[in-house]
């Protein structure tokens, strides 16, 4: 078995030729005991955490990862204000309404909208220091990711644990990311969808096409990470001039 020291120095080697990961501007702790390493601290943004934890799986010796990774969030803001945006987010999608909404604060569960359609889900949203968490049980995989993208949109979540059941189950495969993917992107107002094309591969989605800007070439890909299930996302696209 490898030892503690050889493998914290792999994981941060493997870290500093990443060039979405800046150990300098976020430092990340690491602990590796028994096989497990935990990974905690802030990163830049949702690439940055995913590639993370791909990254130190990957390392010999490394058998699992508790993850207290955050992302740095687009504004500062309350758990109050991150669960009203949360809700809020959920209650005005027209996907989900067959969900009955709830929402936990200060160990209190309260009924914000109550749906009797079928087939029928339940969505518990609660947020400790930024950290989202999706609880309960939807109809479909679909549902269960788009409410996980909803989430992350909201600017100050730091992580979502998109920890609902899909019930009943449902396998999952790449032409049900791809289609999540596209429309998520569909539904971002900063992007033009049509012009980016989706492939997935093994949960590894491609994203090919143009787009105005380095901004939007970033948020598409950004977009892609959030969706649950997802393992990695390859960049292809062109930024007119």
């Amino acid at each position: 078995m490898r030892g503690k020291e050889e493998v914290l120095k792999g994981v941060r080697a493997a870290f500093e030729h990443e060039r979405r990961i800046n150990l300098h501007r976020c430092p990340v702790h690491m602990d590796f005991t028994d096989g497990v390493l935990t990974l905690e601290g802030e990163l830049e943004n949702i690439a940055a955490k995913k590639l993370a934890m791909e990254l130190a799986i990957a390392v010999p010796g490394v058998s699992g990862i508790v993850d207290r990774l955050r992302t740095a969030p687009a504004e500062r803001m309350g758990d109050g204000a991150v669960l009203d945006a949360v809700c809020d987010a959920l209650l005005e999608e027209p996907a989900l309404q067959n969900c009955t909404i709830k929402r936990k604060a200060k160990g209190k569960m309260t009924v914000v909208s109550e749906s009797r359609a079928e087939p029928h889900g339940v969505i518990e949203v609660s947020v400790k220091d930024g950290v989202v968490l999706l609880d309960d049980h939807v109809p479909s995989l679909s549902q269960k990711r788009l409410a996980g993208v909803l989430a992350w949109w909201v600017p100050g979540s730091r992580d979502v644990i998109n920890a609902m059941e899909v019930v009943p189950p449902e396998e999952d495969n790449d032409d049900d990311v791809t289609e999540a993917v596209r429309m998520v992107l569909e539904k971002d107002r900063f992007l033009n969808a049509d012009q980016i094309q989706v492939t997935t591969r093994n949960f590894v989605v491609t994203l090919e096409g143009v787009v105005r800007t380095e901004a939007q070439k970033e948020m598409a890909e950004f977009d892609a990470w959030y969706v649950f299930a997802v393992d990695k996302v390859v960049n292809n696209l062109t930024v007119l001039e």
